[in-house]
């Protein structure tokens, strides 16, 4: 490939790169915006997307006009059209920033590389527009179009001597920039900074060995490769610049091989520099986010364990995972409160061996969990053999009582079952079950390293005081939820029961089963 082929092909790249960078960033953040609902992010990121495709078939119409001709393209013509449209995606990025909820969140981490990559595109424009005059002193026009293969400060007191040197850089596509004395370098490299640094030796005032030990003593500067051009071709003049931090050290006259040789060798060693310091300030970035990632991650399983207590693991994860609020902060929701306990339990652990007590807890605490994980109930406590389970919370669920009363049914089933082998060891149990439908306050309750999650309201005493009623292998049911599952069950209406710490009767329902014709 030709120099000018290889120009054009540099100069391609570093104009649809950006370009790449806001349309695959945007394309994200749209795609999120929309799964999220975000609708005052949508239509921006849409525009943006549009203005960056916009230009990027700009850019390649004008890429494409210039492959007949050897010479570089001309985007002076074009800039007038392309940087309204790049400054309009500027400062929309900057208004979504505002949006964004706060500089440390995915969304504006990946705001700023897209505005990076804006204003990176814009300095190139503007760059390939016209010669760049940074600071110091004018380069005569003479014909010279820099192109960005590198920032040049020239810096030497004789004004002939710069003016060759500067247009000879120039045509080899350099960007330059010129100072007449040492003073005015600094100036320069403090304003804007350079990508290498040709600094004569012998100068009024301040001498270049001075400009170089005081750019060598900034932080910010001392990266900067300096390459000495003077007359003096002395080794101890040489050996005190190397001594001093320069990068090399040519003799006046130059010969324009050597000149290009070294300058493109420091300026590699100046790119491989700055890629290095960029890949580790990445990986520095890198840790820090992995290492907030895990301390988030443990926190995160800390928090399901501490879930799982009370929910099923499936509305464990869903809670972690943001489908659901915090349901530890005390709120008020319509739950379907279900109470259960075994009949005879008390007779039966009077008389029963602790061991045997335990082994009947064991079996029956392993199949009602089993199916309260199953029907994705919420567990709000056990105690011994009474557990009170309710549905529609932390998760809403359509139907709340179908699936109390499904649950209900299986766990008085699978306790016949069990009630056969425990008869058979002389123990008479069966399950009582009282269920009730209704609002309820519920939330974390306890003291700082002790919490349960309850809930609160008529609707749990008069679950509770149902279940009191309920005989063994008894289903009884308010009017409430008899009401909401009718099409579901078989039911018969026992009448209205007095029950404790109630002031008026409940019309109550006992559950034969579930209908035939349910699913």
């Amino acid at each position: 490939m030709n120099g000018e082929s290889s120009e054009r092909a540099r100069l391609r790249h570093e104009l649809r790169t950006p370009l790449n960078h806001i349309i695959g960033y945007g394309e994200m953040l749209l795609e999120d915006a929309e799964a999220a609902s975000r609708r005052e992010l949508v239509e921006p990121l849409r525009q943006m997307l549009e203005d960056a495709r916009h230009l990027l078939a700009r850019i390649n119409e004008v890429l494409a006009s210039s492959e007949v001709d050897a010479a570089l393209p001309d985007l002076s013509a074009a800039h007038g059209a392309l940087v309204p449209t790049l400054d309009r995606i500027v400062a929309g990025v900057k208004e979504m920033e505002g949006r964004a909820g706060g500089p440390d969140t995915d969304l504006s981490q990946d705001l700023r590389r897209i505005g990076t990559a804006a204003v990176g595109l814009r300095a190139l424009l503007d760059d390939s527009a016209g010669p760049r005059q940074v600071a110091g002193e004018p380069v005569p026009a003479g014909g010279l179009r820099p192109a960005d293969r590198g920032r040049i400060l020239v810096v030497d007191d004789d004004e002939g001597n710069r003016d060759v040197l500067a247009r000879r850089l120039s045509r080899e596509g350099y960007a330059v920039t010129v100072a007449a004395d040492g003073s005015a370098a600094l100036a320069s490299l403090a304003s804007a900074s350079a990508d290498l640094v040709l600094l004569d030796v012998m100068m009024p005032g301040m001498d270049g060995y001075e400009v170089l030990t005081r750019l060598k003593a900034q932080p910010a500067l001392r990266s900067i490769p300096v390459v000495m051009i003077s007359a003096l071709d002395e080794i101890a003049s040489v050996a005190r610049c190397i001594e001093l931090g320069a990068e090399d050290y040519l003799a006046k006259p130059f010969d324009p091989v050597l000149l290009r040789a070294r300058i493109g060798a420091c300026l590699e060693k100046k790119r491989l520099h700055d890629q290095e310091a960029t890949l580790r300030r990445e990986l520095e970035e890198w840790n820090r986010t992995l290492e907030d990632r895990v301390k988030e991650q443990v926190g995160l399983v800390e928090r399901l364990g501490r879930l799982k207590r009370f929910f099923s693991p499936q509305l464990a994860e869903l809670i972690v995972a943001g489908g659901a609020e915090d349901p530890l902060k005390t709120h008020r929701r319509e739950v379907t409160v279900v109470f259960l306990d075994l009949r005879g339990f008390t007779a039966f652990a009077e008389s029963a061996e602790p061991e045997e007590v335990m082994g009947v807890l064991r079996e029956y605490h392993h199949e009602m969990g089993r199916l309260i994980m199953e029907h994705e109930g919420t567990l709000e406590r056990f105690t011994g053999d009474g557990m009170m389970i309710f549905f529609n919370d932390p998760v809403e669920v359509p139907n709340p009582a179908e699936r109390a009363l499904r649950m209900a049914v299986a766990m008085r089933d699978r306790v016949t079952g069990l009630a056969e082998g425990w008869r058979k060891r002389g123990w008479d149990l069966g399950l009582g079950v009282g269920i009730a439908q209704g609002y309820a306050t519920i939330g974390a309750i306890g003291f700082e390293g002790r919490w349960d999650y309850g809930a609160i309201g008529t609707v749990t005493n008069l679950a509770a005081r149902l279940c009191g009623e309920a005989k063994g292998g008894q289903i009884l049911v308010s009017s409430r939820v008899a009401t909401a599952v009718e099409k579901l069950i078989e039911a018969e209406e026992i009448g209205s029961i007095a029950l404790k710490g109630l002031a008026r009767p409940v019309p109550t329902w006992s559950v034969l089963g579930l209908s035939s014709a349910s699913p």
